[in-house]
């Protein structure tokens, strides 16, 4: 499948281009920090809204949503298992262990995937709206049961969080008016497409920005030397179980083809930042959260060409 092969083209090129502006410091050091709040907190935004204005709730029920959930949830729960019964780790590590294995970047980098490849947002923006309002709500309340941090405040904010993201206010913003048809005036829509214009490039500059982690002269130090049998396993989960799980449940429920091959291509994407965020926040070995974003970012560079070549040529015909 060439045309899907090619179609990636922009994306690495763009990312790569990110890690050589953040590896030569081109922008100065604090370009990376400045550019992901424009990423997340304007542009991508603008994507999303201007891409949700013309599509309807009832497009976003894809009966993908059915592989792809059962492709995270089976992933997750043996992300969480071994890392209890093989490594021993507390609630709060596990759950981060089965976080990192089935929590995709749909954000950052599964929209440009989405745009570029499937020629559409709206399955993955399903994607981002289900683990924005399920799964990272779980996660936090499942480490905040073993941290014990009873701080009301923090519960409101995990229950807002849908509200305050920035991504996930436009994205049901989007499908508000795209449901309704009320259609905001050509003089605002304006300048919001011509933002969503940019976000794409934006987004993927940051990712590849976000690869250089160290500072020059100084190794980036990597996961505890206990935990790197634990990152080979999330990883492995990440890029090559989760999807595997997804298509054969796919085929299980006999799913048409376009609708499974967009399943399986987003359940092949990296581990997201957040899963880092909520790490950092707690203090639950950041480095090793750190890693599997960035080793998973790094695989899926070559895994998902593959996976779009060979399950776009068996899915599509």
């Amino acid at each position: 499948m060439t045309s899907a092969l090619s179609a990636f083209a922009p994306i690495w090129v763009l990312t790569g281009l990110g890690y050589l502006l953040q590896r030569f410091s081109v922008l100065g050091e604090p370009a990376g920090a400045v550019l992901t709040k424009l990423a997340f907190n304007v542009a991508m935004p603008a994507v999303l809204f201007s891409t949700l204005i013309d599509t309807p709730f009832s497009a976003l029920v894809n009966e993908g949503l059915i592989a792809f959930g059962v492709g995270t949830v089976v992933v997750g729960v043996l992300g969480c298992l071994v890392s209890w019964l093989v490594f021993g780790r507390r609630p709060a590590e596990r759950t981060l262990t089965g976080m990192a294995s089935c929590y995709v970047n749909a954000a950052n980098l599964g929209i440009p995937v989405a745009l570029q490849v499937l020629g559409s947002s709206s399955f993955i923006v399903a994607v981002l709206l289900v683990q924005s309002l399920v799964m990272m709500p779980s996660m936090l309340a499942l480490i905040e049961l073993d941290v014990r941090r009873d701080n009301g405040s923090r519960w409101r904010s995990m229950l807002l969080l849908p509200v305050r993201n920035p991504v996930i206010a436009a994205s049901m913003l989007g499908v508000l008016v795209g449901t309704t048809g009320l259609r905001p005036p050509e003089l605002l829509l304006g300048p919001i497409h011509t933002l969503g214009n940019a976000g794409v490039a934006t987004a993927l500059l940051v990712l590849g920005m976000s690869l250089w982690t160290g500072r020059r002269g100084q190794p980036r130090p990597g996961p505890e030397p206990g935990r790197r049998w634990e990152l080979v396993m999330a990883v492995l989960l990440k890029v090559a179980v989760q999807p595997a799980v997804a298509l054969g449940a796919g085929l299980l429920f006999g799913l048409p083809g376009p609708v499974l091959f967009a399943a399986v291509l987003c359940s092949a994407l990296p581990t997201a930042q957040n899963v880092f965020i909520a790490s950092s926040q707690y203090s639950i070995d950041a480095r090793f959260a750190r890693d599997c974003v960035l080793v998973t970012t790094l695989v899926s560079m070559g895994s998902l060409s593959l996976i779009a070549w060979l399950a776009g040529a068996a899915l599509l015909g």
